[in-house]
C-alpha cells in the first residue's frame, strides 16, 4: 500500500563478499492501483536496476500483475511463449499452468494445489536439474545441494519477439533451509542460497568485465536462434553451471520439427542497449544458439564450436559474487528487466514443500536494439 511519504527506490546493499550492482526495492506503491507518475518511477528503476522488488503483494490480482507488465510495451498483449506448436515436445511444458481468465499469466511452482485462481487439482513440478543437465548431484545429496537449472531470457526466440520483462508474485513459499548451489564445472565455484531461489545476473556487468577485444567481438557479432528452439534442444543436455549445453548430437534434427518458417527464425545482436541509459548488454539465451554471424561476415556454423565461444564470454558473469540469488517471501511481486539480466530457476524440493508463483511476460512488439541501432 502506498506510504504518506510517497515512493522510495532504494538500491540494494549487497552481502558481504558479494559484487552485485544491480537491484532495487520500491516502497510506497499500491500494484493493484498504479498512477501514471507510479509507473514512471517504476520504469525509470527498472532501466536502471534491472530488478526491481515490492514487499507484501498477496493483494495484487492477476488482472493487475498483466497490466503492470504490459505497460511497458502496450501494443504486446499475448504470453511470451505464444501458443508453441506441438507443445508437450516442448522443454517448457511441463513447468506452466496457463491461469483461465488471465492467460498472459501462468502458474509456477512445486507440489499439489486443490484450487488457486480457476484451477483446481494441478501438480506443479519444479524444475530438477537431473532432468536436464549431463549429469546430476548424486540423490544423497539432493536436499543439501543443488545447481542453478538453466539461465536464461523468457524468450520464445522463434517468431516473438523477447519480452521486456518478467514480472513473478510469490503467493506460497517453503522456508527454513538452504542449500549450496555446486557449478561442478572444475572451478570449485559454489554459492549457498535459499531454499527455491531465483538467481540473476546483470547482462550488463557480464559485458563490462570483457577484455575490451571480447567486447568489440559481442558488438560486432550476431547470435542465430535454432527454429522451435525447445523442442529442437529437448534431447539435449546441460552443461553442469546451468550455462548453456553439452554438444552431443542430441538435438532434435531440423526435418523433425515442427513446420520451420524461416522469416520465423531471429538473428539477434549479441549485445542488447538499455533504452534508458544506452548501456550494452551482453544478452544471450546460451542453450537455444545455433550459429553466430561474425563483424567480417563469416558464419560459425560448428554447434560445438559456437557454444563454446558463447560459454567463454558468459562464464565470467555468473561467478558467485555477481550472483543475486533472491531469498523468496510470500507476497513478494519482483520485476525484472528480462532484456538486461540473465536468471535462473535453483533448487531442489521434497514432494510435501509446496511453492506456488504467478509469472507474467508478454512478447514485445519490437526486437532488442543492437549497440548501432536508433
Amino acid at each position: 500500500m502506498p506510504s504518506a511519504t510517497g515512493p522510495v527506490v532504494q538500491p540494494l546493499t549487497p552481502p558481504e563478499g558479494s559484487k552485485i550492482n544491480f537491484g532495487a526495492t520500491i516502497t510506497g506503491i499500491d500494484i493493484e492501483n498504479l498512477t501514471d507518475t507510479d509507473f514512471s518511477l517504476i520504469r525509470e528503476a527498472l532501466f536502471t536496476h534491472q530488478v526491481v522488488i515490492f514487499k507484501n503483494q498477496s493483494h495484487v490480482s492477476p488482472r493487475a500483475q498483466y497490466e503492470l507488465t504490459n505497460r511497458f510495451d502496450p501494443a504486446a498483449t499475448s504470453y511470451g511463449h505464444g501458443k508453441t506448436v506441438d507443445a508437450k515436445r516442448s522443454i517448457l511444458h511441463p513447468d506452466l499452468k496457463t491461469i483461465p481468465h488471465q492467460p498472459q499469466v501462468q502458474v509456477i511452482g512445486n507440489g499439489f494445489v486443490a484450487s488457486y485462481e480457476g484451477l483446481t487439482n494441478i501438480t506443479l513440478r519444479h524444475p530438477h536439474h537431473k532432468t536436464f543437465h549431463a549429469t546430476a548431484i548424486p540423490p544423497a545429496d539432493d536436499l543439501t545441494h543443488t545447481r542453478f537449472y538453466r539461465w536464461h531470457i523468457d524468450a520464445a526466440l522463434y517468431g516473438l519477439a523477447p519480452p521486456i520483462v518478467t514480472t513473478l508474485l510469490a503467493v506460497k513459499v517453503p522456508s527454513g533451509r538452504r542449500q549450496v548451489c555446486r557449478y561442478d564445472d572444475g572451478t570449485g565455484d559454489e554459492l549457498s542460497v535459499p531454499l527455491g531461489t531465483t538467481a540473476f545476473v546483470s547482462s550488463y556487468t557480464s559485458y563490462d568485465i570483457l577484455s575490451p577485444k571480447d567486447q568489440e567481438f559481442a558488438r560486432t557479432t550476431r547470435v542465430e536462434y535454432a527454429p522451435h528452439p525447445y523442442i529442437w534442444m529437448s534431447g539435449a543436455r546441460s552443461r553442469p553451471d546451468g550455462l548453456g549445453m553439452v554438444s552431443q548430437g542430441r538435438e532434435v534434427p531440423l526435418e523433425d520439427l515442427p513446420p520451420i518458417e524461416e522469416d520465423k527464425i531471429q538473428i539477434l545482436p549479441m549485445c542488447w542497449r538499455n533504452p534508458v541509459t544506452g548501456k550494452l548488454a551482453l544478452q544471450v539465451h546460451p542453450s537455444a544458439i545455433r550459429r553466430l554471424h561474425l563483424g567480417d561476415g563469416t558464419v560459425v556454423e560448428d554447434l560445438a564450436e559456437v557454444r563454446e565461444i558463447v560459454h567463454r564470454l558468459q562464464r565470467p558473469g555468473i561467478a558467485p559474487e555477481l550472483v543475486y540469488a533472491h531469498d523468496w517471501e510470500e507476497g513478494d511481486f519482483v520485476l525484472f528487466h528480462n532484456r538486461g539480466v540473465l536468471h535462473s530457476v535453483v533448487g531442489a524440493f521434497a514432494e510435501e514443500e509446496v511453492r506456488l508463483f504467478r509469472q507474467c511476460n508478454v512478447a514485445a512488439s519490437e526486437l532488442p536494439l543492437g549497440p548501432d541501432d536508433e
